[in-house]
């Protein structure tokens, strides 16, 4: 492959107005969409639509061809996005031979000041030239648990007992696969855990070794509990607070709270998966608390003050006004549930006119007395003039 240097250093993604990870259907219709608005012929005499046009087509021939596109990409995510420059005589052109780009580098103005060659400093990446074979650290694997909270849980946060289990290394053999605790090094990666191939163009990438797993090391006398592998099931149990004002369904990521890593690796990471239960009289709108609360006829039509439970704290009095409808919501600043900030939500609380099921003889003396009263008022005019109007 040989691609210019002013194309490598181009953002062609940005070019066509498309993420990285867009797909051949989303490129193809970014393409169309600007080749229209850019074509000569829809904008004569303008050069820079003349340019535009050229650059969206420059980039669609890249991108819209699969092989063409991975070869841009690897050359980007090697290059720095264009940070290397071609020295003189390259004619603008890349041409990928790490072979004499790094393998062959001495010290001093040849290799640009690293006395060993870069050949050194990248070897453990091409595996070309490097003379290391030191084992990486590795990092731990990432765990997914759930846990069920109540709902008052869920609103003020709580610490629960996890119980997980995860890989870590092997007690029996402490870690390094072999029943002695001497295993060799593997001599398909030379102990680097990796494996270089080829990927067109001049140039490897590298790879997990097939044979140690990426480990760097075979065990002569396999583990009889770990087989071999260094790692084995472990389980514990850890002491973990959700925050406050988690969702049902939510996800929480714990960083370093997975598996152990490899040599000096860093932890994995833990996400908990949060399962909220229901509460009988309360129920939860984002931030806010809501809540119904029954309310007499007379409350509604006279007006007063009526208490309102809160979750975990004392009723609160809200007033009344006279003429609330059925159905009405009213806020109770500050009594719903706890922010991200550590504000809290509102308390929504919604007013229910409860009918009574049985009246003895003086209440329904007096509804009747109210009937006759208002016996002008027909509440379902207005209800049968718009439905004639319509």
């Amino acid at each position: 492959m040989s691609l210019s240097r002013d194309l490598l250093e181009k953002d062609l993604y940005k070019v066509l107005g498309v993420p990285k990870d867009a797909t051949e259907a989303e490129i193809k219709k970014a393409y169309r969409k600007l080749a229209r608005e850019n074509h000569p012929d829809a904008n004569k005499g303008d050069a820079s639509a003349e340019e535009r046009f050229k650059e969206i087509s420059e980039a669609n021939d890249v991108l819209a061809d699969p092989k063409r596109r991975k070869e841009y990409d690897e050359a980007r995510a090697l290059f720095g996005n264009g940070g290397f420059r071609a020295g003189p005589g390259a004619g603008g052109q890349f041409n990928f031979d790490l072979g004499d780009l790094f393998g062959g580098a001495q010290g001093g103005a040849g290799a640009g000041g690293f006395g060993g060659g870069l050949g050194d400093v990248f070897g453990g990446l091409f595996n070309r030239g490097g003379t290391t074979t030191r084992t990486q650290p590795r990092r731990g694997q990432d765990i997914e648990s759930e846990v069920t909270l109540s709902f008052t849980e869920a609103v003020e946060g709580a610490t629960v007992p996890l119980r997980m289990s995860s890989s870590a290394a092997c007690k029996a053999c402490s870690g390094t696969g072999d029943k002695n605790g001497t295993p060799r090094v593997c001599p398909t990666c030379v102990g680097t855990g990796q494996v270089s191939r080829g990927s067109g163009g001049g140039f490897s990438l590298t790879d997990p070794c097939p044979d140690c797993k990426g480990r760097g090391l075979i065990p002569e006398n396999p583990c009889d509990v770990c087989h071999g592998s260094g790692r084995a099931k472990s389980a514990r149990t850890m002491q973990v607070r959700i925050p406050a004002g988690v969702s049902d369904g939510q996800r929480i990521r714990l960083r370093g709270k997975g598996a152990p890593g490899e040599r000096g690796g860093p932890n994995g990471d833990l996400y908990v998966v949060v399962h909220v239960g229901s509460h009988p009289v309360f129920g939860r709108k984002d931030d806010n608390l809501t809540v119904t609360v029954p309310v007499t006829f007379v409350e509604a039509t006279l007006g007063g003050e009526v208490k309102v439970p809160t979750l975990g704290g004392p009723p609160v009095t809200l007033k009344l006004p006279a003429g609330t409808p059925n159905g009405r919501t009213m806020r109770a600043r500050g009594k719903g549930a706890v922010r991200k900030d550590g504000t809290r939500g509102d308390l929504l609380v919604t007013v229910e006119v409860a009918v009574p099921t049985s009246l003895d003889d003086k209440a329904r003396e007096a509804l009747e007395t109210y009937r006759q009263a208002t016996a002008d008022e027909d509440p379902r005019a207005e209800l049968f003039q718009a439905a004639k109007g319509a």
